[in-house]
């Protein structure tokens, strides 16, 4: 029977028992920080996340079922969100000149405003890791690319605009050396994007 990466007579003998349990800890703070981020504009986690997302991506993302994707939440919760941060006017719906029926969403001038602020909720977590030396960033950033590209093939992340998984990314030189194709350069570990607006996702 498998034992629980929680069960500390497991966490003291597996460091990637230990490991799993401090990623645990930091999805606990970064909870905390949205909550609290969210409450001094009147507002949950899910529209402060939703309005941040928007505040930074691009037309073509902003629309319902993007947004039901990318937060790996139903259409209906997402509808919800939307239509309470309209009624707040932090946002507004932007017609479709392809599609009548259908609609982009855009934040307003207000909305834009509290997006860009609530964004800075994560400095809490960004000061320490900043401080360690760049090494050590470059060891965490790509281990960490590795768990998240492994959750992906296994399903588990719906959406990610990372590199290793775009059309312009390949592995050469016997798989030593990362090079996007698009940019025509070779890409150093702290060069790998997470969220790449040109991304194009690779054929499955």
């Amino acid at each position: 029977m498998e034992e629980s990466d929680f069960n500390l007579n497991k966490q003291n003998i597996d460091s990637a028992s230990r490991i799993v349990a401090s990623m645990e800890r930091i999805t606990q703070a970064f909870r905390v920080l949205l909550w609290q981020e969210s409450k001094m504009y009147g507002l949950n986690p899910t529209q402060v996340q939703v309005m941040i997302f928007l505040h930074y991506h691009q037309p073509d993302m902003r629309r319902v079922s993007y947004l039901a994707a990318e937060f790996n939440l139903t259409k209906a919760t997402i509808s919800d969100t939307v239509k309470s941060l309209e009624q707040k006017k932090l946002i507004k719906k932007v017609s479709d000149t392809d599609d009548s029926r259908s609609y982009q969403i855009a934040l307003t001038a207000k909305g834009k405003r509290i997006a860009a602020k609530a964004s800075l909720f994560s400095s809490a977590i960004y000061q320490p890791i900043k401080m360690m030396p760049l090494p050590v960033q470059e060891i965490l950033l790509d281990n960490l690319l590795s768990v998240i590209e492994h959750l992906r093939n296994t399903g588990l992340v719906s959406i990610q605009r990372m590199c290793t998984s775009c059309i312009y990314y390949h592995l050469a030189e016997g798989d030593k050396m990362r090079y996007c194709s698009l940019l025509g350069q070779k890409l150093k570990v702290t060069e790998i994007r997470i969220d790449c607006p040109e991304h194009l996702t690779k054929a499955e």
